[in-house]
C-alpha cells in the first residue's frame, strides 16, 4: 500500500465453507486487504476461526454490518444464501466476492449483479483460472490464429472424494435445494468460464446427461455435457467427482482446443510441477516448427489456488482501488450459471436446449 493509504477491511461471511481458511492467506500477502471479521452462526467454528487469525467473530451478518466498517464482504455461504447475503452487502456500499458459482441458479447471481450494479459497487466471483499464465498463453494463441477457426474443445475436470466437504464443514454442497447441484455447478463452472475466455465466445445450446451412482445423498457424481458456442465450437465437458483416491492430487485435469489449423492441449499440473502447453499448428508463424511444447513452472504459492488465487485477490484489490472493471464480473458469474441451467435441463428432457 501507498504510504498514508490504509488497507480495505474484509468481512468473511460464512465458515461452512473448504475455503475460508485457505483465502486467509491470500488476503494476508495482499497489502490492499486486511480481513478484520468473520460471521457465522456455528459457535465452534466461528471461535476457532477467531483465534487462529485474530479476527473479530459475529454470530450474524446483520451484527457484523452493524459494528465493522467494511469495504469488501467475501461471502462463503451455502449457493442458496449467497444471493441475500450479497444483496444486503451491496446496498452498504460494500464490494462483493461471492465464491463460484454464487448462487443456487442463475436467478439468483442476476438478482446479485443487479444490486451491485445500482449499487455501485464491483462483484466478482473465483473463476481464477483465468490468472494462470498457461491458460493466458493458450488464449493468446487461439486469439492470434494458431489454430485456425475453432472447430472443438474439451474440457476434463474430475476431483474424487465427495467426503471432504463432509469433513470440511460443508456437508450443505451435497444437498441439491443447498448447492444447486453437484460437480457442474461446483466444478464444471471453473471450465465454462475458462472456455467463454480462450475462446471470446458464449455459449448458445447445451447437450447434457448427467449420472448417479451414490443413494447417500442427490445430486449427481458426473456431468457430461456438448456446449455449442456461437462462432460454432463445440465444447465436450466431462466433469465428475469420482476420480480414485490414488490419483495423483486426486484431480484429473485437461484443457484442448482444435481447430482447422491446429491443436493445443494442456493437462495442469500442480505448483512446483511442470506445466506443459503442446502446440500443433499449420499457420505460417509455426512452419519451421509445427510441433512444440512451451514449459511452465509455477513456484508453490500458499492459500487457495495458489499463484492463480492470489492474482485473483490482488486484481479485484486493484480494480477497487483504480475504479477498473474486475477481470472476473458478475455477468461472467451469470453466464456460466445458465449453461449449468441448460445442462440439467437438456439431461431432464433428453435433448439440445438454448442457453438462457
Amino acid at each position: 500500500m501507498a504510504k498514508g493509504k490504509r488497507a480495505m477491511n474484509v468481512g468473511i461471511v460464512g465458515l461452512g465453507h473448504l475455503h475460508p481458511r485457505a483465502y486467509m492467506t491470500l488476503f494476508n500477502a495482499v497489502a490492499a486487504t486486511e480481513v478484520v471479521a468473520v460471521t457465522d452462526e456455528n459457535d465452534a467454528l466461528r471461535e476457532s476461526f477467531c483465534k487462529d487469525f485474530g479476527v473479530r467473530g459475529y454470530a450474524s451478518l446483520d451484527a457484523m454490518l452493524k459494528q465493522e466498517p467494511l469495504d469488501i464482504a467475501a461471502i462463503f455461504l451455502p449457493h442458496c444464501d449467497c444471493p441475500a447475503a450479497a444483496v444486503k452487502c451491496a446496498k452498504r456500499g460494500i464490494h462483493l466476492m461471492v465464491e463460484k458459482p454464487v448462487a443456487a441458479d442463475a436467478k439468483g447471481a442476476l438478482h446479485i449483479a443487479r444490486a451491485a450494479d445500482q449499487a455501485r459497487v464491483k462483484f466478482t466471483t473465483g473463476y481464477c483460472w483465468r490468472f494462470h499464465p498457461v491458460a493466458r498463453e493458450l488464449r493468446r494463441l487461439v486469439q492470434a490464429g494458431a489454430v485456425g477457426s475453432v472447430v472443438g474443445a474439451e474440457g476434463r475436470c474430475a476431483a474424487g472424494g465427495v467426503q471432504r466437504y463432509v469433513r470440511g464443514n460443508s456437508a450443505w454442497m451435497l444437498e441439491k435445494a443447498r448447492s444447486g447441484g453437484g460437480p457442474i455447478y461446483n466444478l464444471g463452472v471453473h471450465w465454462i468460464d475458462l472456455f467463454r475466455w480462450i475462446l471470446d465466445d458464449e455459449a448458445i445450446e447445451v447437450s447434457g446427461q448427467n449420472v448417479k451412482v451414490n443413494s447417500r445423498y442427490d445430486i449427481e457424481d458426473n456431468s457430461f455435457a456438448h456446449v455449442r458456442f456461437s462462432k460454432g465450437a463445440i465444447l465436450a465437458l466431462d466433469i465428475s467427482y469420482t476420480v480414485p483416491d490414488a490419483y495423483p492430487h486426486g484431480r484429473d485435469l485437461y484443457v484442448s482446443v482444435r481447430g482447422t489449423k491446429g491443436v493445443i492441449s494442456w493437462a495442469p499440473a500442480f505448483e512446483g510441477e511442470k506445466d506443459v502447453l503442446n502446440i500443433c499448428s499449420d499457420a505460417p508463424e509455426f512452419g519451421g516448427s509445427p510441433l512444440r511444447t512451451q514449459e511452465f513452472e509455477l513456484a508453490p504459492t500458499p492459500g487457495y489456488a495458489g499463484y492463480m488465487g492470489l492474482e485473483y485477490v490482488r486484481n479485484f484489490a486493484d480494480a477497487i482501488i483504480k475504479g477498473a472493471r474486475p477481470a472476473i464480473t458478475g455477468d461472467d458469474a451469470v453466464a456460466a450459471l445458465k449453461v449449468v441451467e441448460a445442462v440439467y435441463k437438456s439431461a431432464d428432457e433428453k435433448r439440445w436446449c438454448k442457453v438462457g
